[in-house]
C-alpha cells in the first residue's frame, strides 16, 4: 500500500502573477497533481512539470465544474496514492475560499497538509484601485464579509442592517455582485447615510481591471450602467473618497488596453513584464513553440574539443538552456568551459547566460543578428578564431557568413532546438482572442508572423471584437507582415523590446 502523499492548500493571489508568493511558485513547480480554480491566473499552470496531472475544477457564480464534495474527495484520493497535490485557490485559501472545509476533510482522512497564504482580493482591489482600506480619523476598522449566502439556509447569515450602523468602518464585500442592490438597500435600512461613498472594483490587479464609484444609494445603478460583473469587490466607506487622489494603476499609459503577443512563452516573459508594468492586459497567443532537437553528432564533436574554441554565440534563451543542459551532462562543473568567451543577442538571451554565472563579453545594443555580427567583428578577436554558433532550424545564415567572411573566423554550427508552429485547436487564448480581439498584436519575429498568417482562420474575430493594430519589432518583421498581406501600423525605431513597447505606447496614446 502506497504511503500517503501531501496536500498543499495554496493561495494564488488576486490575478497579477507578480503577487504570487515564492513558496507558491516552488510548490507548483514540484507538484505531481495540480487542482485549480476559475479565478487562478491560467499562466500559473505553465509553472508545472511536464508530467504533472493538471485538473481544472473551475468554480464561479452560478456554475461549478466540479462539486465541492468531489473536489475534496479528489484531494484525498490523489494524496492517498502517494502524490504531492497542490490545491491552487484564487486569493487566500482561508478567506472565503472554502479552504477550511478542505483542511477539515484532509485532517479527518489522515492526510498531511500545509496551508500557504495568498494575497486576498480585497487587499489587491484596494491597492490597485487607489482605495486605502483604513484611514486615520475616518476608518479605524475593516470588515471583510461575503455577499454570497448559502442557498441551503433559509435565514440570512449576514446582518446587513447591523453592518450599516457601524461607524468609522470600511466594508469590503466579496461575492456580492448578484445581490448588490439588495445589500445597499439593507445597509441604508440600518442607518447608513445614502450619500456614503462606495465603489466596485472588477478583475482587481489585472489589465482588465475596471472600477466604478458612487454613493451607496446610486451604486447599483452606476454599476449596471457601466456593465461591471463578477468577479468584483464592493467597498463601502469614507476611504473611497481617496480613490482619485491615490489611484496609480488606472493612470498607467496602457491601462485598459489589451495587447496580444505572439512569441513563445520562453520569449514572452520580458515583453509581457514590460507591458503589464504599464497597465496592459496581455494575451499570449501560443502560435509557435521551441523544442530541443539536439544534433548528437555535432554535439559530441564540438564538446570533445571544447577547449579549442574561443567564442560561443547564442541568439536565443532556449539555445542557452539546451546548451548548458547538455554541457552538464558531459562535464561536472562550469570550469570545464575553459577560456570560452560568450556572446548573446537580446535581453532574455543574456539573462539566460548570466544565470549560469558566466560573463557575457559581447552584446549588441540592437537585438539583431547583423548587430551581433558587427559587435563581434569589432572585438578584433575573430581572425582564425574558432567560434560555436548555437542554432535552431530557422536561423538565418547571415551571422555565420559574416563571421567567416568579414571576421575570418572558423565557425561551427551547433543545432540544439527547433521552432515549430502550434495547432491552436480549442486553445483558450485563441478563443479569447476570437471573442474579444485586442487593441494591438505585437510581432517580434518573422516566424511569429508566418505562424499567425497560417492560422488566420483559427484566429478570425467574431462580430463586435476589437480589431487590433499590428506592431513590428523591426524592418525584417515588417517585411514579413507585408508579404502575408498585413498592414504595419507601427514599428520599433530600432529592434528591441523597449523600442517596440515605446512605439506601441506612442501609437495608442496618439
Amino acid at each position: 500500500m502506497a504511503e500517503n502523499g501531501m496536500v498543499y492548500l495554496v493561495g494564488a493571489g488576486p490575478g497579477d502573477l507578480g503577487l504570487v508568493t515564492l513558496r507558491a511558485r516552488e510548490l507548483i513547480g514540484g507538484a505531481d497533481v495540480l487542482v485549480y480554480d476559475y479565478l487562478v491566473h491560467p499562466d500559473l499552470v505553465d509553472w508545472c512539470r511536464a508530467d504533472c496531472e493538471v485538473i481544472y475544477v473551475g468554480k464561479k457564480a452560478g456554475f461549478h465544474a466540479v462539486p465541492q464534495a468531489d473536489i475534496e474527495k479528489l484531494l484525498v484520493d490523489r494524496a492517498a496514492g502517494g502524490k504531492c497535490v497542490v490545491r491552487l485557490k484564487g486569493g487566500d485559501p482561508y478567506v472565503f475560499g472554502r479552504g477550511g472545509e478542505e483542511a477539515r476533510t484532509l485532517a479527518a482522512a489522515g492526510i498531511r497538509f500545509e496551508v500557504v497564504p495568498g494575497v486576498t482580493a480585497v487587499l489587491a482591489a484596494g491597492a490597485y484601485a487607489g482605495i486605502p482600506l483604513t484611514q486615520r480619523n475616518t476608518s479605524s476598522s475593516l470588515v471583510l464579509v461575503t455577499g454570497h449566502e448559502d442557498p441551503d439556509k433559509h435565514e440570512l447569515q449576514v446582518d446587513w442592517p447591523r453592518l450599516g450602523a457601524l461607524k468609522n468602518t470600511t466594508l469590503a464585500i466579496y461575492m456580492g455582485m448578484g445581490r448588490l442592490r439588495e445589500i445597499m438597500t439593507q445597509l441604508q435600512a440600518g442607518g447608513m447615510a445614502p450619500d456614503t461613498p462606495a465603489a466596485v472594483v472588477q478583475w482587481a490587479s489585472l489589465g482588465r481591471q475596471r472600477s466604478v464609484t458612487a454613493k451607496v444609494a446610486e451604486l447599483a445603478d452606476a454599476v449596471e450602467s457601466a456593465g461591471l460583473k463578477a468577479p468584483a469587490i464592493i467597498f463601502v466607506g469614507e476611504v473611497v473618497t481617496h480613490q482619485q487622489a491615490v489611484d496609480w494603476f488606472e493612470h498607467l499609459p496602457l491601462f485598459g488596453r489589451r495587447i496580444a503577443i505572439t512569441r513563445t512563452r520562453d520569449g514572452n516573459s520580458a515583453l509581457r513584464e514590460k507591458l503589464e508594468h504599464l497597465g496592459a492586459e496581455v494575451l499570449e497567443l501560443p502560435l509557435i513553440q521551441v523544442v530541443p532537437e539536439v544534433n548528437r553528432d555535432a554535439l559530441i564533436e564540438i564538446f570533445s574539443e571544447l577547449g579549442s574554441y574561443d567564442w560561443v554565440v547564442f541568439t536565443s534563451a532556449r539555445g542557452v538552456r539546451v546548451f548548458f543542459e547538455q554541457f552538464f551532462k558531459a562535464y561536472d562543473e562550469i570550469r570545464n568551459l575553459g577560456l570560452l568567451r560568450f556572446a548573446g543577442v537580446g535581453e532574455a538571451t543574456v539573462r539566460a547566460i548570466e544565470h549560469y554565472h558566466v560573463k557575457v563579453e559581447c552584446q549588441p545594443e540592437v537585438a539583431t543578428a547583423d548587430a551581433l555580427a558587427d559587435a563581434l567583428i569589432a572585438t578584433n578577436s575573430l581572425e582564425s578564431a574558432k567560434v560555436i554558433v548555437v542554432t535552431g532550424n530557422l536561423n538565418r545564415d547571415t551571422l555565420v557568413q559574416r563571421l567567416e567572411q568579414e571576421g575570418h573566423a572558423i565557425v561551427d554550427c551547433l543545432p540544439l532546438y527547433r521552432t515549430e508552429k502550434v495547432a491552436l485547436g480549442d486553445n483558450a487564448a485563441a478563443e479569447d482572442f476570437r471573442q474579444r480581439g485586442a487593441d494591438a498584436v505585437l510581432f517580434a519575429s518573422s516566424s511569429a508572423v508566418e505562424a499567425f498568417a497560417d492560422q488566420a482562420a483559427d484566429l478570425a474575430l467574431v462580430d463586435g471584437a476589437t480589431r487590433p493594430l499590428a506592431g513590428s519589432m523591426g524592418p525584417q518583421t515588417s517585411e514579413s507582415l507585408r508579404k502575408v498581406g498585413l498592414t504595419v501600423d507601427f514599428e520599433a525605431a530600432e529592434p528591441g523590446l523597449d523600442a517596440l513597447v515605446t512605439a506601441l505606447v506612442a501609437r495608442l496614446t496618439d
